[in-house]
């Protein structure tokens, strides 16, 4: 059932939860025009959020709910454009929101709650940028007033939305500056409670007072499940729980593309994307396109990719994905015979943009070394877009010592493990995951660290503890490689779930 948020379905929750006597939330009033500013801001009609919020501060200077809306209109702000310059010039809004907040009626659920939601949603900004050791006092100051809060409002269900997502995130950070930080002031992520926490409110807040929230649960659970613990059931979850949001909502087309996109659903992640949300009034998404021209190539479609990468680079203003682009970009030239082009954008690759995003940090190492094989190349986008049995006969098609170098040999193995193990073939994909191994531990490159964790993960299937023990431990002690940190954080946590 779609469930569109239409203020007056919700109007007898809404009532139930914000329209109490004065006493008890006097001052933050979440009342109808507050509510109507969320819900646009859930639906990326950001400009629609500040008319509403604007004409709330004319008739209701004094309501200690805006500074938090406010800052959840940056906070998607910021998501969407991916601006260190805006980022840098909206950070001063954060001290002078919490200011206001401070002002308010202390004895209201809502006091401590948007203070931690205001340092929580600092803190996932910053460390977009790098900026790990504000983002670490963010996070124990969020934590602790959710905590506070806790104690003081048992019943006020919103404290674990923050709760679940910190200790789910930190429960799987790799050693490291942030981990290290964060250890300082005491704070240690326990990972299943996290995800128990957010899949309880994903499950249950429909049912509930708290129901109007629901959007913002499962957009953060939706970000744990693909990004930080990259859950088999991200993709089934996913789908199950943004099902129920109204189709109007660009947000919701964002999450449901890319859990597609990231678990090899490239024709449903291209579907979703042209059917997007649209029109004037939604908030500009330029790596909405960025994510069509990858999935585009990953059809093997260069001339539509091509398209889509170059709308990006028109409309985008942001610091994020532009090295990942100019090598897609010189992949495409690559595969075209345009050598030249394609070694040309290869440099771009690696003198344009940053290395913030993972996805930057792969780019730029992978501009330093030539471009993989054709076959490899190829096989590597189908195989990213989920089409198995195509990448499959790519591969089988040639044999390992018609690849002249140890890393196309090394790839070539990883890549028909990955196949195999998506088939469901275990036994052969952990035989290609170990001749990975053998053929590239001494690499630079991620395919051998990666196989070993993998190799882990399919023992561990089959109960074979050892084994799985044996090859998560492989995984962690390979070093000064790519992927390094996600790499040895997922094998860790392999351990942690067979009893270390």
């Amino acid at each position: 059932m779609q469930r569109g948020l239409c203020f007056l379905l919700n109007y007898s929750f809404f009532l139930a939860l914000f329209l109490l006597p004065s006493s008890l939330f006097a001052n933050f009033d979440f009342n109808s025009n507050c509510f109507k500013a969320y819900q646009n801001i859930f639906e990326l009609k950001l400009n629609n959020a500040r008319q509403l919020i604007a004409l709330e501060k004319k008739n209701n200077p004094n309501n200690a709910i805006v500074p938090l809306l406010e800052n959840y209109i940056d906070y998607f702000y910021l998501l969407t454009n991916e601006s260190k310059t805006e980022f840098e010039r909206l950070e001063s809004k954060k001290a002078e929101r919490l200011l206001k907040i401070s002002h308010g009626d202390k004895d209201s659920p809502y006091y401590l709650y948007a203070q931690a939601e205001i340092n929580l949603q600092w803190a996932l900004i910053r460390s977009r940028y790098g900026s790990y050791y504000l983002a670490a006092k963010e996070i124990n100051r969020a934590q602790r007033l959710l905590l506070d809060n806790r104690k003081k409002f048992p019943g006020f269900h919103l404290n674990n939305k923050g709760l679940g997502l910190i200790n789910s995130v930190i429960g799987v950070l790799p050693d490291g500056f942030l981990k290290s930080t964060l250890a300082t002031f005491g704070i240690h992520g326990d990972t299943d409670l996290g995800l128990k926490l957010l899949d309880q409110l994903a499950e249950n807040l429909p049912k509930s007072a708290y129901e109007p929230f629901y959007e913002e649960t499962v957009f953060y659970y939706t970000y744990v499940l693909v990004d930080v613990v990259k859950s088999p059931l991200a993709y089934a979850k996913t789908m199950k729980f943004t099902a129920r949001i109204s189709d109007s909502s660009l947000l919701k087309n964002y999450l449901q593309a890319y859990v597609c996109f990231r678990n090899g659903k490239n024709d449903q992640a291209i579907e979703i994307l042209s059917n997007k949300a649209e029109g004037p009034a939604y908030q500009a998404f330029p790596y909405l396109d960025y994510l069509m021209g990858v999935s585009k190539l990953n059809q093997l479609d260069l001339v539509s990719s091509e398209a889509y990468f170059n709308k990006f680079l028109q409309s985008n203003k942001g610091t994020n994905y532009i090295k990942s682009l100019y090598l897609h970009l010189a992949w495409i030239a690559f595969l075209k015979g345009e050598l030249t082009k394609s070694s040309a954008l290869t440099a771009k690759a690696r003198t344009s943009g940053f290395s913030y995003h993972e996805r930057d940090k792969q780019a730029q190492s992978e501009a330093a070394a030539a471009i993989a094989n054709p076959v490899l190349l190829k096989a590597r986008l189908l195989f990213d877009g989920g089409y198995l049995n195509k990448a499959l006969a790519l591969l089988l098609a040639k044999a390992v010592d018609e690849f002249d170098s140890v890393k196309d040999q090394t790839e070539y193995y990883y890549r028909l493990g990955r196949i195999y193990d998506d088939l469901g073939k275990d036994e052969l994909a952990i035989m290609n995951y170990q001749n990975t191994i053998a053929t590239g531990k001494n690499l630079k490159y991620y395919f051998a660290a990666r196989a070993a964790l993998l190799s882990g993960k399919l023992y561990e299937k089959k109960k074979n503890t050892p084994k799985a023990k044996q090859n998560f431990n492989i995984a962690i002690n390979m070093k000064g490689h790519e992927y390094e940190n996600s790499i040895e954080a997922e094998a860790k946590l392999g351990l942690k779930r067979l009893g270390g």
